[in-house]
């Protein structure tokens, strides 16, 4: 009796606390990168439950089939040979499921790298995404503007985020449309995505970057494409431009509300890529090449 009330109360407080619980984002996908996302966490669970079920299934089994019994003391237990297909199971299933996972893995890993599925033949909006301690930073060079802790997308058309960071290694998240991509100090990654229903999505830093961490969040707008054009040209009448002062006193530590600047500031300190990448080494070495040269012959000349 004691045993079922346990059971009962066990199995009531589970329900409980899953009725108060949210629905998990990543399980609500708004666009197909998420999508895609969304269906191989679906297989994983899957797959790990049927594995789960078949060996309690096989341990009920074999703890029932081989349990003690009363034999008398000088009974001796029948010589087992090994069973080549029982092994051939134990050993080829493992084998098949990891297969399987493997590929499920890489083909999800390349849709969700490109641009996404349906979409191949339109131009992407490209926006500069860029972090900060403890703040995010979008910079769209095409309609020339900037705003803070905010993003405003249009519905059914690629967009094109290129991440960096003005500090540590943030890590760019909107569950409902896209995985995460890790933003740094000197090099551009980019990740591709698309609302296909309009709506407001949370998006947040998902790399611990310090104190400021658990507030580094961002609200993304999906819009008409006639709402999103109309939303650009209020920003042109309304915003003032961003200068190269306030951008700096932007990068300092701490948190901020929503802003809104027409110009960006990639005019006065651009996105670590082509030229102004961070691996770029080159006209240091010359100069060190130069100078180490100049330094031997004057040697030489002593």
């Amino acid at each position: 009796m004691k045993l079922k009330l346990t059971l009962l109360s066990l199995v009531f407080t589970i329900f409980t606390v899953l009725i108060g619980c949210e629905p998990l984002l990543v399980l609500d996908p708004k666009g197909p990168q998420a999508a895609t996302t969304a269906n191989v966490i679906w297989i994983s669970i899957a797959t790990m439950a049927f594995i789960v079920i078949a060996v309690f299934v096989l341990l009920v089994f074999v703890l029932f089939k081989y349990r003690a019994s009363k034999q008398s003391k000088d009974y001796e237990p029948p010589h087992i040979e090994g069973n080549k297909y029982v092994e051939g199971i134990i050993v080829g299933i493992p084998v098949l499921i990891i297969i399987f996972l493997s590929i499920v893995s890489v083909k999800s890993t390349y849709e969700v790298e490109s641009v996404p599925e349906g979409y191949e033949n339109q131009d992407p909006i490209v926006i500069y995404a860029s972090s900060s301690n403890w703040k995010w930073h979008f910079s769209y060079p095409e309609q020339d503007i900037e705003t803070v802790n905010y993003v405003f997308i249009p519905t059914n058309q690629p967009i094109e985020f290129r991440l960096y960071s003005h500090g540590p290694i943030t890590s760019f998240w909107i569950p409902q449309l896209a995985g995460q991509k890790y933003a740094m100090a000197d090099m551009i990654t980019t990740i591709n995505l698309a609302a296909e229903t309009p709506g407001e999505y949370m998006g947040r830093n998902a790399n611990f970057s310090g104190e400021g961490f658990a507030e580094n969040t961002f609200n993304v707008t999906a819009l008409s494409n006639d709402e999103f054009d109309t939303w650009v040209d209020e920003i042109h009448d309304t915003a003032e431009p961003l200068t190269e002062d306030e951008f700096n006193e932007l990068l300092e530590p701490g948190h901020l509300g929503q802003m809104t600047y027409t110009g960006t500031h990639l005019d006065f300190s651009p996105a670590p890529e082509g030229e102004h990448g961070g691996h770029d080494h080159g006209p240091e070495l010359e100069t060190d090449s130069s100078s180490d040269h100049g330094n031997s012959e004057h040697n030489n000349h002593e």
